[in-house]
């Protein structure tokens, strides 16, 4: 019998209420604190912090705090990405930037998921959808990415925009739900 973590890992309905992911969330809340309260540090002594809680981090990765996630060992990171101060990453599942992306403030990146059917809610149950970003794409102050969805590489997300599905490669979006702004 698969347990509920490895239920999470792969998308599949799942509990966050059992005690291994209680365990799981728990650790990256102490991370989270000590990451975010841990002002004056060099770029260095931050960057190792980052690799103690995230899943992958690249060279040259600047966080800026406070930061907030869910389990942290789903996000990966890739060379050179910027998250700029009080990003929230939901990432009951992979959540994956490419090198060279920057992302605004306040940029809330959901791949955590609740089902559709009220009965599955109401027995609390949960998924979750990978979200892709490219590289060198460009994410607005405010914006608010989906479960699901993938930014093609050399994109731009308008700030506050909420994309809602695919952006493809070199795209510009917009808007509530994002829409093409760039003639595509």
């Amino acid at each position: 019998m698969r347990s509920e973590k490895q239920k999470m890992l792969a998308g599949e309905f799942y509990r966050a209420d059992d005690p291994e992911l209680v365990r799981d969330h728990a650790a990256i809340r102490a991370w989270m604190d000590r990451y975010n309260g841990a002002g004056g540090l060099s770029d260095t002594k931050r960057h190792v912090l980052l690799r103690e809680g995230l899943g992958h981090v690249g060279a040259r990765v600047v966080v800026r705090p406070p930061f907030h996630c869910d389990y942290g060992y789903n996000i990966r990171l890739g060379d050179g990405v910027f998250l700029n101060f009080n990003c929230v990453f939901l990432d009951s599942i992979l959540i994956d930037v490419g090198a060279g992306t920057q992302i605004g403030p306040a940029v809330q990146i959901y791949g955590a998921d609740h089902p559709r059917d009220p009965e599955q809610r109401r027995a609390g149950l949960e998924f979750g959808q990978p979200v892709k970003i490219g590289a060198n794409v460009w994410v607005g102050g405010g914006a608010i990415i989906l479960p699901g969805v993938t930014i093609g590489d050399d994109a731009i997300v308008g700030a506050g925009a909420v994309v809602t599905r695919d952006v493809p490669d070199g795209a510009t979006v917009a808007g509530s739900p994002a829409r093409r702004v760039d003639g595509g």
